[in-house]
């Protein structure tokens, strides 16, 4: 059966929206050009966007962009295209990324923890805004959905026999992922115990490069699937798929 029209301007949006999604989430190269007086090693990628910074605005404003164009695909997905338990719950986990990618623009850092020890010394005291508390929230949710997303899009990649290129690549993104979580995870343990910044910031920025790497190879693999018809369509390598 030959794709319809419809079936592959619906594919081919969702995979812009998602790999626009990619690239604002990238934004924060932008600081290999910008004066942004923080240490690429050492501090949050959010702090980047913290209310006392000077670009804070503009990486807030790419942090919400990214959110937003990330969760308007995840959601065209779950509504036009082909739904099997795997993707539903991918492209759910990928639209809690977006909506808490989006939020943590909302509510930004105050200031600076990891380049300002008064800013560290008052956050560990509970003396700053309750956005410090959402924030870690939000991103906390962002994450979770971004590794959920990851790895159930990649089973139903390679157990329906969709998208070739995220079924390939999507295990060794799941096992990288998972490695930049765990280090960016025990820095910030031991940043908050006073023992040491531990690389936090390359470890949190190997860890959403690797977040932006995969949606790009989702947004590859959608658009590419959108010019031979929708996976689980009639007609489809989808249909060889198991439940």
């Amino acid at each position: 059966m030959p794709e319809t029209f419809g079936t592959s301007v619906t594919s081919r949006t969702v995979a812009l929206l998602i790999a626009l999604g990619s690239l604002a989430y990238t934004a924060w190269v932008l600081e290999l050009i910008l004066s942004t007086g923080l240490d690429p090693v050492r501090a949050y990628v959010s702090e980047l966007a913290a209310a006392d910074q000077p670009f804070g605005g503009l990486f807030r404003a790419t942090d919400l962009a990214a959110g937003l164009f990330v969760l308007t695909g995840a959601a065209g997905a779950l509504r036009w295209l082909p739904r099997r338990p795997w993707s539903v719950l991918g492209w759910a986990a990928l639209a809690l990324f977006g909506a808490g990618t989006a939020a943590d623009s909302r509510l930004p850092l105050s200031c600076a923890p990891s380049a300002d020890p008064q800013c560290a010394a008052r956050e560990t005291a509970g003396l700053v805004p309750a956005t410090h508390a959402a924030h870690a929230i939000t991103s906390t949710l962002a994450t979770a959905g971004a590794l959920v997303g990851l790895v159930a899009l990649t089973v139903a990649a390679r157990r329906y026999g969709w998208w070739p290129p995220l079924a390939r690549t999507g295990p060794v993104l799941i096992v990288l992922e998972l490695a930049a979580t765990v280090w960016t995870l025990t820095a910030v343990a031991a940043f908050r115990a006073g023992r040491g910044i531990w690389a936090l910031g390359a470890g949190q920025r190997l860890q959403v490069l690797l977040v932006a790497g995969w949606l790009a190879v989702l947004a590859l693999s959608v658009a590419r699937d959108g010019r031979r018809g929708t996976p689980g369509m009639p007609g489809t390598q989808g249909t060889r798929g198991r439940a």
